[in-house]
């Protein structure tokens, strides 16, 4: 089988093969339209010199309309084609690393009281969500940044990593779902949607319908009865019930009609999505499940949602100048909104459950895409038990594959709850730390994983890598860490044990003070049979791994400083860290230390 690059450059090629045929036909087109328009022109104006029949000017009139329609159907053929090259062309960016910028960055879902998305970029320019996001509607993108925030239990789990697999090959699906109205992404605003699906009646007395529906079974009787005897009086006298009938419903009528432009269209958005669902081969439980609860009361939802757009569009109807007198003599206004609030009976109870399935779904094709986009990355094995983390050549799915260096992390509470990272600045201890989360969250989002193999058990997630003091809060950096670490603590009393990543622990207070802090938290947190890392570069804070051995040990990572530069291997190595280049570093840069005391 050739490889996801192989493919997509295969159907790139393909694709703009398609897209020079379909530009040629467009110019073929444009000038038939051209031609045919000056032909009816010089008939036009040959009839009205009397030199031809006027009638002949019919003939070029119907060729255009038929081009028209034809060149049409050849714009929006185009026009899809240009959004699938942009497709394959976005999924090839993301193989070869090139994605950062190209995505949606889902910077709404960022939450600074997080216990951890911010801390593991998993929203902004170059995140995890930017990553994997090809979501088109809103729906989708909250449902994946739910399960990126939020880690699911076992049986979800692998619930999710089964149609995650299925859904792996089917790239047509994942082209089509991404594609269809892509012009439209993401504008369906689900709150709004379902407050008016689930809202009160605007018209509630339904005897009301069915005057409306006598008086115009009246109007048109007798509107029959004036062309064919020439007698409006009955029709008059129809038209003036119809007037008393309509003034006291006319703010209600009004309400339900404009009320439900928007709604419509944000499902005529998600009509595409559910139609191509609804036509899916699926096998897998999950899937199956999920396809058939999109048949409602016996009726697809996509063909449900058709039917509340084409009342929207018949709506639209009266605001044509020519039309509006008829709908008015007829109540179109009226009955129209009757069908509408008829159709929020029907089906607005089930317009919640619409979204969260398509949401599903477009959560779904973004992990089976990243795993067909990336075939070395692994599924993780959940495992029951007491805490454990155990990957092996772990990298950062973030950090292109030609620069990551993987590393072997092992934690459990039946070995090593703590490992202690020392080493100096920018040798890779907080992009470590990023590592372990990242792969943790998309394990338990469903998602392969950045290793050779991950084995972990269930585990809530805590991390202090992004901790910012608050000039509006009153509240100075150290006083914020310690109120996310309380948090996080607060965890490691939970059902589900924790993994904990803390960098540069307690950095905002003095040496002693961090040292007796750190201690106490580390030693009350393994007591709860919590996992994790901390990382500093004050090496008085690696003594830590020796007072609670065996169950914390120290790691490092080493620089050397070479030619005026800092050079970094990024390797874990087991012990603490030996050397510091710091000083070195401080002269590299041009600052005068040399006429400093010695401190014993």
């Amino acid at each position: 089988m050739p490889g996801p690059d192989a493919e997509y450059r295969l159907r790139l090629s393909q694709l703009d093969s398609a897209r020079q045929a379909l530009a040629w036909q467009d110019r073929r087109f444009s000038y038939a339209r051209l031609l045919t328009f000056a032909a009816g022109a010089a008939l036009l104006l040959a009839g009205w010199r009397a030199l031809t029949p006027f009638w002949l000017v019919a003939l070029p009139a119907m060729l255009f309309l038929v081009l028209v329609q034809k060149h049409d159907r050849v714009l929006r053929r185009l026009a899809a084609v240009g959004r699938s090259i942009g497709f394959y062309e976005r999924g090839l960016a993301r193989i070869e690393d090139r994605w950062v910028g190209t995505g949606e960055p889902g910077d709404r879902f960022r939450d600074d009281r997080h216990l951890f998305a911010n801390d593991l970029d998993l929203f902004g320019p170059g995140s995890l969500f930017e990553l994997l996001s090809i979501a088109r509607t809103r729906a989708g993108e909250e449902a994946l940044a739910h399960w990126l925030k939020h880690p699911a239990p076992p049986d979800e789990i692998r619930a999710r990593q089964e149609a995650v697999s299925e859904l792996t090959p089917a790239l047509d699906l994942r082209e089509t779902l991404s594609l269809v109205g892509s012009d439209l992404r993401a504008v369906v605003n689900s709150d709004t949607l379902i407050r008016w699906a689930e809202g009160a009646a605007v018209l509630r007395r339904r005897w009301q319908g069915g005057v409306g529906a006598a008086l115009t079974a009246m109007a048109v009787t007798a509107a029959v009865y004036a062309l064919v005897t020439g007698d409006l009086g009955p029709f008059l006298v129809v038209v003036a019930a119809e007037v008393v009938f309509s003034i006291p419903l006319r703010g209600s009528v009004q309400q339900a009609l404009h009320a439900a432009e928007g709604p419509a269209r944000d499902l005529d958005v998600l009509a595409h999505v559910v139609g191509c669902l609804e036509r899916a081969a699926l096998k897998t439980a999950r899937l199956t499940g999920l396809q058939s609860e999109l048949n409602t009361g016996g009726m697809p939802a996509s063909r449900a949602i058709r039917r509340l757009h084409f009342l929207v569009e018949l709506h639209d109807w009266q605001h044509n100048q020519f039309f509006a007198p008829v709908a008015a003599a007829f109540l179109w206004g009226t009955h129209l909104a009757w069908a509408i609030e008829s159709w929020r009976r029907a089906h607005g109870h089930h317009v919640r459950r619409w979204l969260t399935i398509v949401g599903e779904f477009e959560a779904l094709s973004p992990l089976s895409a990243y795993r067909y986009e990336h075939p070395d990355d692994q599924w993780p094995e959940i495992v029951p038990g007491p805490a454990q983390f155990e990957a092996t050549r772990m990298g950062h799915p973030l950090i292109p594959a030609a620069r990551a260096v993987p590393n072997d992390v092992r934690l459990s509470t039946e070995e090593t709850q703590l490992l202690v990272v020392s080493g100096s600045n920018m040798s890779g201890k907080s992009t470590l730390l990023r590592t372990i989360g990242v792969n943790a969250v998309l394990a338990h989002a469903g998602a392969p994983v950045r290793c050779a193999q991950l084995r972990l058990t269930p585990l809530a997630l805590g991390a202090t890598l992004r901790i910012q003091d608050s000039l509006q809060e009153g509240r100075s950096r150290f006083y914020a860490e310690i109120t996310r670490i309380r948090e996080i603590a607060d965890l490691s009393t939970g059902p589900v044990p924790l993994l904990f990543l803390l960098d540069e622990l307690f950095q905002g207070t003095n040496s002693h003070d961090r040292l007796i802090g750190a201690a106490g938290l580390l030693r009350s947190l393994l007591d709860r049979r919590a996992i994790g890392l901390i990382t500093t570069h004050d090496l008085a804070l690696t003594a830590i791994a020796d007072d609670l051995a065996p169950r914390a040990v120290n790691a490092h990572f080493e620089d050397r400083f070479e030619g005026g530069e800092m050079r970094f291997d990024y390797r874990l190595r087991p012990g603490r860290v030996t050397r510091s280049n710091a000083i070195a570093l401080m002269r590299a840069v041009g600052l005068d230390i040399d006429g400093a005391h010695t401190y014993d």
